[in-house]
């Protein structure tokens, strides 16, 4: 369990249930344990997941969906036969599913946003610093600022004056996370196959900008798009395209940028 202050603030470490197997089904164990902390106060603790989509992909933007919930039971899909579908990490979910939850969630939910860093935003100040942003454009989004924010994963990315608490698998053990992930990565999917459209071969629709064989062989045949993150490493195995690479000079401060 960490204790480090980077990943929670004192008193918000993980407890004994992260040892704990995770369900694939998310529920409100981590929202319960933030509650009874904060029972003394005044009023109930409003608590935010905040999760992530597009942190790895060589192109588009990174996304941060915020999300609120009252508490109450999540909407359930019909699946085959008798069998529902339970409200989960994305990546457990079809395609089609996951653009059926995100069709009932912002109505169910008490507040969400989304947030996002550019491709360029990224390779001006790095991927932590651009994640930040994003989650900070989402949490000041949100009806009301929340008390706790639910981090999925063991950084902190947010820290002070933010209060954070990180689990690992989050979007499989909170639901208002992976309410989060669902609306973050429905989002930024369609946002990318928007840009298929515009930019063929690169298969933005089917990879939203992550790494497949498509994407690398338009890459080496007619080089990055505007959309593309031109500081990162993919560029260096591109001979004819490595001129573009963007440096940043970690003496020089936020968006000081190079062509070497």
């Amino acid at each position: 369990m960490p204790t480090d202050p980077t990943h929670a603030l004192p008193g918000l470490d993980p407890g004994p249930a992260a040892a704990k197997e995770i369900s694939r089904v998310a529920g409100y164990e981590i929202e319960d344990e933030l509650r009874a902390m904060s029972s003394g106060s005044r009023r109930p603790a409003t608590i935010a997941g905040v999760d992530e989509v597009g942190r790895g992909a060589w192109a588009g933007p990174v996304v941060v969906c915020a999300a609120v919930t009252d508490l109450t039971p999540p909407p359930v899909l019909r699946g085959r036969g008798k069998r529902t579908v339970s409200l989960t990490d994305s990546k457990l979910l079809t395609e089609a599913h996951r653009e059926s939850f995100a069709e009932v969630l912002p109505g169910w939910l008490a507040g969400h946003a989304i947030g996002a860093s550019s491709p360029e935003e990224i390779d001006e100040v790095g991927m932590t610093k651009a994640l930040r942003r994003a989650a900070i454009r989402a949490l000041e989004s949100l009806p009301v600022p929340p008390d706790v924010v639910i981090l999925d994963g063991k950084h902190d990315f947010l820290s002070r004056p933010w209060r954070v608490r990180c689990e690992v698998k989050a979007d499989q053990r909170s639901v208002t996370v992976a309410a989060a992930s669902v609306l973050a990565k429905v989002h930024r999917d369609r946002l990318m196959a928007e840009l298929d459209a515009e930019f063929p071969g690169y298969g933005f629709a089917d990879s939203a900008g992550y790494p497949s064989p498509a994407h690398q062989k338009t890459l080496e045949e007619s080089g990055p798009t505007p959309h593309h993150r031109l500081s990162w490493s993919y560029l260096d195995d591109l001979p004819r395209w490595r001129h573009l690479k963007k440096h940043r000079d970690p003496l020089a401060g936020e968006g000081q940028l190079s062509l070497l």
